[in-house]
């Protein structure tokens, strides 16, 4: 019997028993860096000359792995296989596919400290921010499996005199998961675990980022009892691949976390009939947010000010969940900033390879010149009331940044940033409030902080976004507690981690029987 779903739990790192045996994993795993990486495709290991290579980003003398490059060839063999494969791997029960998951999910956690410990190198990851990126993981080999279960009983549907009718689902076939770096093992096992266990087979893109982390996962899968060509590994430059693994005639389907303007391309390619393909193909594209945190004018101020910096900050502000924007009823205004610039002041920053800071660096030089592209831009929109600073001399460490009086049209509050910066305005009143925090083209997450329940149950509604939180930050989502996925431009509202995300990767069928 399977036991019902429960969240993994966070190692609590003020023990200093468990700091201690981090640390010591953290030395073990840095004596294994700079491995070469393989595709894998079949089942069997495959090496390329071309190579990407993943450096630390707080350390960027720092080589943690050395992936190879897949060409078009590789996924013409890749999804060859995964045709093949999909005819044996989509009969599985179930149950049977469920439990290469719980076994994935056993592996993992066993590993737990060892997988957290590269996403520290691989994607300058935080220690709390680390370990809960590899929870959140388990919790998706967990759910899945559980829900895939459920769902192989299919729904029930009414039967006429001398008429037996049935309702359930089948697979799909083969398809891509190409998931981001920014949570680079729970959106990576997500994106590809769902399809997997729904009977559908699985080429894996991984960012050219944090591939190191990504296929780690993949020898956890196939540890555990999935297949070969069940799933490949197939990292690559997305100029010569991206393209080609979403227009491929065989991609039924393309599960994606990135940005709005990845998502809206693969959308639209993806839409067009290729030669020898006969089937619509499906995507399920999670593409950023511009997250705010609401203060009412009877708010809890300590709660705002933490809420806002925690979720501002949290990860250097690399989550599509991150409260980029803080609106707050101008009653209140001057209180809450003061209270969040003391809070943000006390946020330490480093190599967390080193030391357990609460924030690393950005991860790579790319985004730190945009970071910085956009500090310019907000110092010319607000006034700079903390932070600003930015280091790439070691790494690519940018500082926690606030700007005050901002107008809610600014650049800097329209536009997704992913690094830590949050704007503040103010409001006159809840309807104000609402406006401002609904005047993007985003719809991902959003926090209200008040005591005023008719303004809550107004914003429940009110508020357009997929994932609202009252009282607490606007980050976190826990997997089957929280099911995650906006709408708007941020996305197909897919919610991750809930009972309408394994769906979309199966048909539907009804099978109607005379007697």
């Amino acid at each position: 019997m399977v036991l019902p779903f429960k969240h993994e739990p966070f190692t609590d790192f003020n023990e200093s028993a468990n700091r201690e045996a981090f640390r010591q994993v953290l030395k073990k795993t840095e004596s294994q860096l700079g491995e070469d990486i393989p595709l894998m495709i079949n089942g069997q290991k495959v090496y390329t000359e071309e190579k990407i290579v993943s450096i630390n980003p707080a350390n960027k003398e720092q080589v943690v792995g050395k992936a190879s490059m897949a060409s078009t060839d590789h996924i013409d063999q890749a999804m060859n296989a995964a045709q093949e494969a999909f005819k044996e791997w989509g009969r599985w029960s179930a149950e049977a596919r469920a439990e290469v998951l719980f076994r994935t999910a056993a592996i993992v956690r066993r590993k737990k400290y060892e997988f957290a410990s590269i996403l520290v190198y691989d994607a300058g990851k935080p220690w709390r921010q680390a370990d809960a990126d590899i929870a959140e993981g388990i919790d998706f080999l967990e759910y899945y499996g559980r829900e895939m279960i459920k769902l192989a009983e299919g729904k029930w549907v009414e039967d006429r005199p001398n008429e037996n009718n049935s309702y359930f689902y089948q697979p799909l076939g083969p398809g891509v998961a190409i998931p981001p770096w920014n949570f680079a093992f729970a959106i990576v096992c997500g994106t590809t675990v769902g399809p997997l266990v729904a009977g559908n087979t699985v080429l894996l893109k991984p960012s050219e980022n944090t591939p190191v982390i990504a296929y780690k996962l993949v020898e956890a899968l196939m540890e555990a009892g999935v297949p070969d060509g069940a799933i490949h590994f197939v990292p690559g430059d997305p100029k010569e691949i991206g393209d080609y693994l979403v227009d491929h005639s065989k991609t039924h389907f393309i599960n994606f976390t990135g940005s709005r303007a990845t998502g809206t391309r693969i959308i639209e390619r993806a839409a067009k009939i290729q030669e020898g393909q006969d089937f619509l193909k499906r995507v399920v594209a999670e593409m950023g947010g511009k997250d705010t945190i609401i203060v009412d004018n009877d708010a809890d101020i300590d709660l705002a000010a933490d809420a806002i910096v925690q979720s501002a900050f949290g990860f250097q502000g690399q989550k599509c969940s991150a409260c980029s924007r803080a609106i707050i009823h101008e009653a209140v205004y001057d209180e809450v900033l003061t209270k969040a610039i003391e809070k943000t002041k006390q946020i330490t920053i480093g190599n967390t390879a080193e030391q357990d800071f609460y924030m690393s660096a950005v991860i790579n030089q790319k985004q730190f010149d945009k970071i910085k592209q956009y500090i310019d831009i907000g110092k010319t929109e607000g006034e700079l009331a903390y932070g600003g600073e930015m280091d790439d001399s070691n790494g690519y460490f940018v500082y926690p940044t606030i700007f005050k009086d901002v107008d809610p049209n600014a650049q800097i509050m329209q536009e997704e940033i992913f690094g830590p910066i949050v704007g503040f305005a103010k409001a006159k009143d809840f309807d104000e409030l609402l406006d401002i925090a609904n005047n993007t083209e985003y719809a991902l997450t959003g926090a209200v902080i008040s005591n005023n329940r008719k303004h809550l149950d107004r914003a429940r509604y009110e508020f357009q976004v997929g994932n609202l939180y009252f009282n607490r930050g606007c980050t976190a989502a826990i997997v089957g507690y929280q099911p995650f996925g906006g709408f708007k431009m941020s996305g197909t509202n897919g919610k991750a981690g809930g009972p309408d995300y394994l769906p979309q990767f199966l048909h539907a069928k009804t099978v109607s029987e005379m007697f």
